[in-house]
C-alpha cells in the first residue's frame, strides 16, 4: 500500500488547487490512499484530495468547528496492518511540535508512525525504539525550506517497509 501524507496545505489561501507537482507525484507513487495532518483551513484541500484517493486526517490549529467534527485533533488508523497515529502538533505536552506530537501518542501500543505537521519543517526520524516521526512539510506553504514537501509511506506484509520525504520545487498549478 502506497500512503501520500500531507499537512498544511492552508488552501484557499494558497491557491484553489493542489500544485501539478504534488499531483503528478501521486500519481508517479501509485498512491492509494492519503493521510492529511491538519491545518486544511477549509474542505477545499479535502475535495480536491478526495478526487485522487480516499483521504484521512486530523484538524489543525487553523481549521474550523466543519473539519474538527469530521475528524478530530488525534487519532490512530490500522491500514493493512499497520497502526498510524496522526495529530496536527499544537496539542499536548512538549517544548516543540515534535515532542508534542510524540507525546500525544505516548500512551499507544504498537504504532508504526506518528504523522503529524504544523511547523512546515520535514521531519523523517526513527527512534532507536519506538515509531517514525514524520512531518510532510508543506506543499504549498513552504515557509523558510528550501522546497515544498510531502511524504509517502510504503506498507507491504504488514509492516511499514519505507518512508520518505519527496520534495518539489515550485508549486505551479
Amino acid at each position: 500500500m502506497r500512503i501520500a501524507v500531507v499537512s498544511d496545505t492552508h488552501l484557499p489561501r494558497f491557491g484553489r488547487e493542489l500544485p501539478q507537482a504534488l499531483l503528478e507525484g501521486f500519481e508517479r507513487e501509485r498512491t492509494e490512499r492519503i493521510l492529511h495532518a491538519g491545518d486544511w483551513t477549509t474542505t477545499l484541500a479535502l475535495d480536491l484530495l478526495e478526487d485522487v484517493a480516499p483521504v484521512d486526517g486530523v484538524a489543525g490549529n487553523n481549521d474550523g468547528p466543519e473539519l474538527h467534527q469530521r475528524f478530530g485533533t488525534r487519532r490512530v488508523l490500522e491500514l493493512d496492518g499497520v497502526r498510524i497515529g496522526i495529530t496536527h502538533g499544537h496539542l499536548g505536552a512538549g517544548r516543540t511540535t515534535e515532542e508534542r506530537a510524540r507525546n500525544l501518542f505516548a500512551g499507544e501500543d504498537a504504532l508504526a508512525a506518528v504523522v503529524f505537521g504544523h511547523s512546515h519543517i520535514p521531519v523523517l526520524r526513527r527512534a532507536a525504539t519506538g515509531p517514525w516521526l514524520i512531518n510532510p512539510g508543506s506543499p504549498t506553504d513552504k515557509r523558510r525550506q528550501p522546497a515544498f514537501t510531502w511524504a509517502l509511506l510504503t506498507i507491504d506484509d504488514g509492516a511499514l517497509t519505507a518512508a520518505d520525504i519527496v520534495s518539489f520545487a515550485d508549486r505551479a498549478r
